[in-house]
């Protein structure tokens, strides 16, 4: 059991973007029984009025404030979009005059 282990308490790990191509990572001991919205609290990151704004998720899902953690979660605070997604694969499409390829879709293929 490491330091931040002890019985009756999380380890947890809270992850922010504040803005593009910046990261704040912090891992939190919490007592059990602990939610999203106490982690939040003890990183102290955010005001109580901004608290109840947020869009969080525990391991890339999106999850409610009031979800229970269990030990090892990596709470996930996300940013709103500024530009919706298809439109920025365009503008990426125009800047660089290739278009993207993913392994799911390759070109000349059709499924």
């Amino acid at each position: 059991m490491g330091p931040a282990e002890t019985a009756g308490s999380l380890a947890v790990e809270v992850l922010w973007s504040p803005e593009r191509g910046q990261w704040r990572r912090m891992t939190l001991s919490l007592p059990e029984g602990s939610t999203v919205v106490e982690a939040l609290r003890a990183s102290q990151w955010f005001d109580e009025a901004a608290l109840r704004t947020l869009k969080t998720g525990i391991w890339s899902k999106l999850r409610p404030l009031d979800t229970p953690l269990r030990q090892g979660d990596r709470v996930e605070v996300y940013r709103p979009l500024t530009v919706d997604p298809k439109e920025a694969r365009r503008q990426r499409y125009q800047a660089t005059g290739r278009r993207i390829v993913t392994r799911h879709r390759p070109l000349g293929k059709k499924a």
